[in-house]
């Protein structure tokens, strides 16, 4: 029984560590999205029809923080897969151009922490590992870990399905 409950405590503390290292590395911004949605909610709670009409506006443009950067955070997160497509253009060959041109989504590539990292990216090719995205599939992934680099990161390339491609290390 001792030692099962050795094994049984260590798993807990693992997983309260990733916990904690994931929390913390997601408060890069100093925790402002967290105190914009705060301060929404207490003008909701004081004010009268401005107040309202105001904040129904603000959750949208507060996502990154008061420092007026909020709309240009959300447009980086949305347009990941651009940001990529466009390093390709610039540093990329020819065969990686013709592949992450199939590039639709691209997700997790703005989150990292040096320690779990992992990203999808989504493509428009069919048919799975059996299909002809396989071979693009790694070219893609390579050109990925030429954009982001991490010292444990994992790159998940995904057909239109959501059926396996490829992976590789970036």
């Amino acid at each position: 029984m001792g030692m099962k409950t050795k094994i049984a405590l260590g798993a807990v503390v693992g997983i309260v560590v990733i916990g904690a290292v994931s929390a913390n590395s997601g408060d890069a911004d100093g925790g402002s999205a967290g105190q914009g949605s705060s301060s929404a909610s207490a003008e909701q709670q004081s004010g009268g029809t401005n107040a309202d009409t105001r904040s129904d506006a603000e959750p949208a443009d507060d996502k990154g923080g008061a420092d007026g950067n909020a709309e240009d955070e959300g447009a980086e997160k949305a347009s990941q897969a651009e940001q990529f497509k466009a390093f390709v253009q610039k540093n990329g060959t020819a065969a990686e151009k013709e592949a992450v041109s199939h590039v639709t989504k691209v997700q997790g590539a703005d989150e990292q922490n040096d320690i779990l990292d992992s990203a999808n990216v989504y493509t428009d090719f069919t048919g799975g590992l059996m299909g002809e995205g396989t071979g693009p599939a790694n070219l893609i992934a390579s050109a990925f870990a030429d954009w982001k680099q991490s010292d444990n990161g994992l790159v998940t390339v995904y057909d239109a399905e959501g059926e396996l491609l490829g992976t590789g290390n970036f």
